[in-house]
């Protein structure tokens, strides 16, 4: 990938903009950011949704060439946005105007720069990221920003009459404000008035901890005088107004204006009357002392003295101050929204302790750069959700059980994390993740990696191929526990079958009968060689998924499919930061060569065959090629579908936390919501075709006999095999017996 200096070498860059306040982090903040979305050339502006994305981030479209960050045209023969400046890639970046040439169907082509379109490549062009949450634990409500010229003046107003009257007059620091609160002290004996100017309050918040000290005051006044003389007043106030704490509703943190606006009235900040944000206002003393969940009176007593405050400066009639003071305090407040990925943020909040223990602690600031993508993120929460209320209308035996679902998407060519989701979207806070420390039995989904097996090194045996012939007939395997008999799910037996046959059908007994052939102890040297959980033991079952692994570990081992024949290690973020910049640890992509890449190919062919005509048909995409295996536990307890298309890996479980009997197969309750993710997430991601490695070639097959015939022979297929693994030839001038099972 190219750097960004070559980007803005390209792009129609205008000059160097700082970084607004709100961009910025102080040390007492936490920020959790999604990964910058790669524009990708060649795909649409549809498929990308890069509207969309613009929208989510805040971006207003315009009607001509954007003039200022912030802003973007979506025209028919170029799309134009002009990037704000943000910390993206583990660095500052400076704002840059973007232009984007348009091909037919929105199509990306090539980069303007002085009226000429230049080719770029994936990760050149990026959208700043997007704010996930700003707390690892999850329960600090979403952040509704409200901007300074689309308030009337009546919301903002009480503010100052409350905590700062004169803050448009002094430079950072009142003297007056000081005076009067030292006076007021002397008289009674204790600090009960701080003199602090907004700006005190918003350094404060942001930089110093909460003690009381003269040196602590000293600090907070010299950095309010830095920050006045950095930043203009009305920033500072906007600044102020998106981050000061409100309390909490729900054992959910308030903070902003915007956000209490919505918590406590139900309503945009910018709709307020005098009385509610003078009940705001009011609250910034004391948060939850005056919270109208815990003491109305004291709220309505300190509200009123903010309106005659107003009225006393000059703010607000005599007339509109008794209409406020009439009023009631505050309606019932309303669930505050937190759409934060927490299942995701425990699993960052693991990290974060374990490498800056004492910060986090502390509650000092941090900064994650996640790898998620906001807008998969959210497609996937979505699909969950919809489809665990669409599982619990049909079947009404589920409708009281502890129904619940994980997903996890992967980038097919890095291991990233894309999407999470851990439980049910509705029970975000402090529920435990399904997706990472949750043991299941996977079921039939861990089969390819018996063929994988197989197919590769098979133990130094002859490896098999896709058309080897596998015994389906009844199995006795004498344990040390007694014999075990392996049963197919439809309880039938078949006689011989091809190995693409059993797996794309998911035969249980074929599925045996090979890792018997590979020998048990190789194949689970490969089903740990790629990412999944094992027992030092296992018995034989364990080929049939009768172990205990959690979906991220089914989505590491399945890369191996995708790569093709690596395993890649799942990791959610790529930088953590202090807030003034100071590099914690970096993350980036890691890999394990398990088998060889043709063999790995070969195997993920054969699951095509279990989309196309097998048990995963409901993962069928149109226009894709899809490789993907279901999954079922024993008594139908838990649901599994996972697979591969273009550059995303997803797993999906289904299943009841009690371990109870969900009563559904993979392909029925796990199938639809892996589809319905895929069919988003797929456009919006990178293409990745894989080409067939040269040591695989295709050739003819009779099913009959497993002998290689002429292409277009009757009762013959095409096959992929790989060089020196070919079967033998059927000869013209003799009846040829067919090749013998595997037994």
């Amino acid at each position: 990938m190219r750097t960004t200096a070559l980007l803005l070498s390209l792009a129609l860059a205008s000059p160097a903009l700082a970084a607004p306040l709100e961009s910025t982090l102080g040390r007492n903040e936490t920020r959790i950011l999604s990964a910058p979305f790669a524009v990708v050339p060649g795909k649409s502006v549809q498929d990308l949704k890069l509207d969309e994305r613009l929208e989510r981030l805040g971006y207003t479209r315009v009607r001509n060439r954007p003039d200022r960050p912030g802003e973007y045209f979506h025209g028919t023969d170029v799309y134009w946005f002009y990037r704000r400046p943000c910390h993206a890639n583990g660095s500052d970046q400076p704002a840059a105007l973007i232009g984007l040439d348009l091909g037919k169907n929105g199509a990306i082509g090539g980069l303007r720069s002085n009226g000429r379109s230049r080719s770029f490549e994936e990760g050149d062009v990026w959208l700043e990221p997007e704010i996930l949450a700003e707390s690892l634990d999850g329960k600090r409500a979403d952040r509704v920003r409200v901007e300074l010229d689309r308030l009337p003046e009546k919301v903002w107003r009480p503010v100052l009459a409350a905590e700062d009257a004169r803050f448009f007059e002094h430079g950072g620091v009142d003297p007056r404000s000081i005076a009067r609160a030292a006076l007021k002290n002397l008289r009674k004996g204790k600090v009960a008035e701080g003199g602090s100017t907004i700006t005190q309050q918003l350094v404060k918040n942001r930089d110093l901890t909460p003690e009381r000290t003269l040196g602590r005051k000293a600090s907070e006044a010299m950095r309010a005088l830095s920050l006045e003389a950095e930043y203009d007043k009305k920033e500072i106030l906007q600044a102020y107004l998106n981050t000061i704490y409100f309390g909490h509703v729900d054992a959910i943190a308030i903070y902003g204006f915007g956000t209490a606006a919505r918590a406590y009235f139900g309503k945009d900040a910018a709709k307020l009357t005098l009385a509610e944000s003078a009940a705001l206002a009011a609250m910034i003393q004391g948060p939850n002392r005056l919270s109208p969940l815990k003491d109305e009176k004291a709220l309505r007593n300190r509200r009123d003295w903010v309106l005659s405050r107003m009225e006393e400066l000059g703010w607000a009639t005599g007339a509109e101050v008794a209409i406020a003071k009439a009023s009631g305090v505050a309606e019932k407040p309303t669930k505050p929204k937190v759409t934060s990925p927490g299942h995701l943020l425990s699993w960052l909040g693991t990290d974060g302790k374990r490498l800056e223990q004492e910060r986090v602690e502390e509650g000092k600031g941090f900064l994650v750069e996640t790898t998620v993508d906001p807008v998969l993120q959210e497609a996937a929460e979505g699909v969950v959700a919809s489809h665990l209320d669409t599982l619990r209308r049909l079947y009404p035996r589920l409708k009281g059980a502890k129904l619940s679902s994980a997903l996890v998407a992967l980038d097919a060519r890095t291991g990233a994390v894309l999407a999470y989701v851990g439980g049910d979207p509705d029970d975000r806070a402090g529920s435990f993740d399904r997706a990472r420390l949750a043991k299941r039995q996977p079921g039939s989904v861990v089969k390819p990696f018996v063929a994988l097996e197989a197919l590769d090194t098979c133990d130094g045996k002859t490896p098999l191929t896709a058309s080897s012939r596998i015994l389906d007939e009844p199995l006795t395997i004498d344990l040390p526990k007694g014999p075990w008999e392996p049963k197919n799910f439809d309880e039938e037996f078949r006689g011989p079958v091809l190995l693409r046959e059993a797996l794309a059908e998911s035969r249980n007994v074929p599925a045996v009968r090979i890792a018997r052939h590979c020998g048990f102890d190789r194949v689970a040297a490969t089903f740990r060689e790629a990412g999944l959980d094992l027992p030092a033991s296992p018995p034989p079952s364990f080929v049939l998924g009768a172990i205990e692994t959690s979906p991220l570990a089914v989505a590491r081992a399945y890369t191996v499919l995708a790569t093709p024949g690596k395993r890649l290690e799942p990791y959610a973020w790529t930088y953590m930061e202090t807030p003034g910049g100071r590099s914690l640890a970096t993350k980036k992509a890691a890999a394990l060569k398990v088998a060889d890449p043709s063999s790995a190919y070969l195997v993920r062919d054969l699951l095509r065959s279990a989309v196309e005509e097998g048990t995963a048909t409901s993962g069928a995409l149109e226009g894709v090629e899809v490789a993907a295996k279901t999954g079922t536990s024993s008594e139908l307890r838990d649901a599994w579908f996972a697979g591969v298309a273009g550059s995303v890996v997803t797993v999906v479980w289904v299943g009841l936390d009690d371990a109870g009997k969900l009563g559904l197969t993979g392909a029925a309750a796990a199938g639809p919501v892996w589809h319905d993710f895929m069919a988003k997430a797929v456009p919006a991601r990178a293409d990745h075709a894989l080409e067939r490695p040269r040591d695989v070639v295709e050739m003819w097959v009779q099913e009959r006999t497993g002998l290689l015939v002429r292409e277009g022979r009757l009762g013959a297929r095409a096959e992929l095999y790989r060089k020196g693994t070919l079967p033998p030839k059927k000869r013209w001038w003799k009846i040829d017996t067919p090749m013998e099972p595997i037994e």
